[in-house]
């Protein structure tokens, strides 16, 4: 058996950029070398969005053609729906033996989350939240995967799986191989407001889906050298946004190399600068919203991938719960 892989998204909303930084490039590079399961994770989704589930709903098909829209090819990769494999949800509840609830709260992420969303939850977060590191455990070792295309901000659920992992095997024998973390290229996509992070509850994102004039009208509201009040000032490019995506995304690196000069010797505005972006991001865009007029024209191949994916991954599901069990004594052959 190939190693696999096991990574998806919480369908709250469409992906942005800083998805397909953070993830999505790692798993189009990644789908033939290793056998790749896509998580439509709508039971985590539940976790901060218990009172709001049509969002989620109404979100699993749109993040399913954004995944086939950036390249991932349904002949090779599993796409599945975690509320459909009770199996996870049985296995989680296994694995929250395994640790401890003060070490999930100190989980950095959890933490960060908590904080985001304090008026939400009043300081008073439902266990679901705390403990979801536990059920992506769950999530990762439903296929038995060993490799994890993730953010450096998810490292953290890297280590609570293995902690899981190494406490089963040291009580029932090895079961598990120990889970590696696949890291991107670019480490994190800043937010278009110059926000650490690009997010959808901030607002500050550019969605794969955006179209060409979205797309200019965001780039133009970016948030740039605050210092920099005319074009003939000297700017700074480190650390600011317009640069970073220009890093990214823009392929003509002389182009950017001269953009770069020329800003900090104040010899270019912010106009030229952020004009030359979108037209780079737009150019990154346009092959992906090409393949998502496809599979929205086709929304029924899309519910067919899904529905294939989510059987293959019912099977496998079954099959590491079987083995879970026969390793805990939870097998009764009088059942």
């Amino acid at each position: 058996m190939r190693n696999r892989i096991l990574t998806g998204d919480r369908p709250t909303g469409k992906l942005h950029l800083g998805h397909y930084v953070g993830s999505l490039a790692s798993r189009v590079q990644l789908q033939h070398k290793y056998e790749t399961f896509i998580l439509v994770a709508d039971v985590q989704a539940a976790t901060d969005y218990y009172d709001d589930i049509k969002r989620i709903t109404n979100n699993v098909l749109e993040v399913t053609i954004d995944n086939l829209s950036v390249g991932l090819d349904p002949n090779v990769v599993t796409f599945y729906i975690q509320s459909a494999i009770p199996e996870t949800s049985e296995l989680a509840i296994y694995l929250m033996n395994f640790i401890t609830l003060n070490k999930l709260l100190r989980n950095p992420t959890v933490k960060n989350e908590i904080h985001q969303k304090k008026e939400k939850f009043k300081g008073n977060p439902p266990v679901g939240f705390i403990t979801y590191p536990v059920h992506q455990a769950a999530d990762i070792l439903t296929p038995r995967a060993t490799l994890v295309p993730v953010g450096e901000d998810q490292l953290p659920m890297i280590e609570d799986t293995n902690i899981i992992i190494r406490k089963f095997n040291e009580l029932y024998g090895t079961t598990f191989d120990e889970v590696q973390p696949y890291l991107s290229k670019t480490k994190r996509l800043v937010g278009t407001d110059g926000n650490a992070k690009m997010s959808k509850s901030l607002g500050n994102t550019i969605y794969l889906s955006d179209n060409e004039e979205e797309v200019k009208i965001k780039v133009k509201k970016m948030y740039t050298d605050p210092n920099r009040i005319k074009k003939t000032d000297p700017g700074k490019v480190e650390g600011n946004p317009v640069f970073v995506y220009h890093d990214v995304f823009n392929p003509d690196k002389a182009e950017v190399e001269d953009l770069k000069d020329r800003y900090i010797r104040g010899n270019v505005g912010d106009v030229e600068v952020k004009d030359k972006l979108a037209k780079a991001i737009n150019n990154f865009l346009d092959p992906i919203r090409e393949k998502r007029r496809y599979y929205e024209k086709n929304i029924d191949l899309v519910k067919d991938i899904l529905n294939q994916g989510t059987k293959k991954a019912s099977e496998e599901a079954k099959e590491t719960l079987d083995i879970v069990k026969k390793a805990m004594g939870l097998k009764y052959k009088f059942l």
